[in-house]
């Protein structure tokens, strides 16, 4: 019989604590975004399995399907990426297993149903991410029990896991008015994913909160197609524009990017904001202030009301609404 694999020996591997493991794999907080990823990479190439609870053992074990678009996951530099690792370290700690399919523009523009269902592989899915509605109404059809995990649909009647991106914005835009910015603009592009748009409502309250116009201006895409971003910022950005809110801080890192090509400083001429609080936020020359996500406890909600779902179908429907903060770093200036 192989030797099951313990935390020491993913511990021994990266050459770092089987504290450091324990907190990674459990989901604490000590631990950065970059190790833990690694961490979790590493347990499931060994073929780590953590120890479920007593609570998951009585309860049987089931097997969790994820779906998630293939334009919003790439491996190692995707936010999608790091909430999949996440989900998977709930998943397995509550004494279940986890199978993901990526799911092509062309199969979900068809659509077609995915493997996992095909094949009936799964007792429940979790959708990680927006899909077109024809796709969402074809699963819908199927009959299974669903969470939808960073997307929202009030028409898909399914349990749904989001963070707080409407205020959320609200706060992060709300800051700036109060350092004495006026001319603020909206970095994305409006409708394209429902994440993009509660933030841009957000942005809204807080401008129409200030008495701030809100005009077809206000806004710049973001967006060429589906997830990539390649802002086109308007020649004159530096006259008409204090703040720049970003929807997300990949937009946030290629607008400052951007902005450096063409001789205007951040926070000095424009302040940036982006939201996230991914790893781009502090690459980025000058470290961009953001919004945390708790990708963390969206993924630990994700997981226990699948898990809920599947033991208990007819159970009323919850919207978990999860909340963040703000991380303040080196690209606000006050006005």
């Amino acid at each position: 019989m192989a030797k099951s694999v313990r935390m020491a020996d993913i511990a021994q591997r990266l050459g770092v604590s089987v504290v450091t493991v324990s907190k990674a794999l459990r989901g604490k907080d000590g631990v950065s975004d970059a190790l833990r990823e690694q961490i979790v990479r590493t347990a499931n190439e060994l073929g780590y399995s953590a120890k479920p609870s007593a609570e998951a053992i009585s309860a049987g074990s089931y097997t969790i399907g994820i779906l998630t678009p293939g334009r919003y996951l790439e491996r190692g530099s995707s936010f999608y990426w790091s909430l999949y690792e996440r989900l998977l370290t709930h998943i397995s700690a509550q004494g279940d297993f986890c199978l993901l399919e990526v799911v092509t523009d062309e199969e979900e523009s068809t659509p077609s149903l995915p493997r996992l269902l095909q094949e009936n592989k799964v007792d429940g899915l979790i959708i990680m991410g927006g899909f077109a509605d024809q796709y969402l109404r074809m699963l819908f059809a199927q009959q299974r029990p669903v969470v939808m995990l960073d997307a929202y649909q009030a028409w898909f009647p399914c349990d749904t896991v989001i963070s707080d991106g409407y205020y959320g914005m609200y706060t992060m835009t709300s800051y700036l008015i109060s350092r004495g910015h006026r001319r603020l603009k909206y970095v994305g592009t409006v409708g394209e994913t429902s994440s993009i748009t509660d933030r841009y409502l957000g942005f809204c309250r807080a401008l129409t909160e200030a008495g701030l116009p809100i005009t077809a201006g206000s806004s710049i895409p973001d967006r060429v197609s589906g997830s990539i971003v390649d802002t086109h910022l308007p020649s004159d950005i530096a006259l008409t524009t204090d703040a720049l809110v970003c929807n997300c801080d990949i937009t946030a890192y290629d607008v400052c990017t951007k902005l450096d090509a063409i001789g205007v400083r951040v926070p000095e001429d424009i302040s940036v904001i982006g939201f996230d609080n991914y790893i781009l936020s502090e690459m980025s020359a000058t470290k961009i202030t953001t919004y945390e996500v708790d990708q963390n406890a969206m993924a630990k909600a994700s997981a226990r009301q699948i898990r809920r779902r599947i033991g208990d179908p007819r159970a009323e429907r919850k919207l978990q609404i999860i909340s963040g903060r703000m991380i303040l770093r080196e690209s606000v200036a006050a006005r």
